[in-house]
């Protein structure tokens, strides 16, 4: 990889969850250790840096506290660049209407789905998640039949999945490929054949980015996964564990190189 990446930029994209932090049960503990969050500051040193969650922007900010990093929270709809802080990317009137509507939906959810344990729903800005690992196996049919009940209400959005979450999400053309097209766009990278990006992520969503990237033949899709699986990427890393030695790595590559 680094043999291909030898004379090029390197641009660096990460997903949060079950890549920079590992999963866990309760979604507002998924911390990042002080050695990831390290890497990824001497990464970003280095080469422009973007964290793409599914979370809110804020949220993701507030686990990694590192101002060198682009941010895009809601799958790409709320981007931030590094300081002097400027909106890359935001909501215009469509996203408000959304975003009130979304509040509405969400808060019908909550109460439509009070009554199966362990149900967790996250507003994240411009998406909501409903979170299931805690919820039995047994009850799953009947959530996913209430979330579908609220959905119908609601045409603007639609229904996504991830590791055990559904996500609900404006029926907008954007995701983490799109994304990803425009941070390249908007740090001129776009249509150069200088660039070499490399996209790290766990969750189905993240194969929106890698898809682009396959697409355009450049740089490397990497996906995080312990078990083989159906993918638009080309490398792999076990876990976050294998993530942090590739980043470090990576970060030691430009001081032992010519690049």
């Amino acid at each position: 990889m680094m043999s291909s990446a030898k004379g090029k930029k390197i641009v660096v994209f990460l997903d949060y969850d079950g890549t920079l932090s590992p999963i866990v049960n309760d979604p507002a503990h998924a911390f990042m250790s002080d050695p990831m969050r390290s890497a990824v500051r001497e990464v970003a040193k280095r080469f422009p840096t973007a964290i793409i969650s599914g979370r809110c922007r804020d949220k993701v900010y507030e686990f990694v506290k590192l101002d060198e990093v682009y941010y895009a929270g809601s799958h790409g709809m709320d981007i931030r660049g590094p300081p002097p802080p400027q909106q890359l990317k935001s909501s215009d009137g469509k996203y408000q209407t959304c975003r009130a509507l979304q509040k509405k939906m969400l808060k019908e959810l909550d109460k439509k789905t009070r009554g199966i344990q362990g149900v967790v729903i996250e507003d994240n800005m411009f998406c909501g998640s409903v979170h299931y690992r805690h919820v039995q196996e047994s009850d799953f049919a009947l959530l996913h039949e209430k979330v579908q009940s609220v959905l119908g209400k609601y045409p603007r959005f639609h229904l996504t999945r991830g590791k055990k979450v559904m996500e609900i999400r404006p029926a907008i053309k954007w995701n983490k490929g799109h994304a990803l097209e425009y941070l390249l766009d908007t740090l001129g990278f776009m249509g150069s054949d200088d660039v070499f990006p490399i996209h790290i992520g766990d969750d189905r969503t993240d194969e929106d980015a890698f898809k682009v990237l396959k697409s355009k033949g450049l740089g490397h899709p990497i996906i995080v996964s312990s078990v083989p699986r159906d993918t638009m990427a080309s490398h792999s890393l076990r876990d976050p564990s294998e993530v942090l030695s590739f980043l470090r790595r990576l970060a030691r590559w430009t001081e032992n190189s010519s690049y």
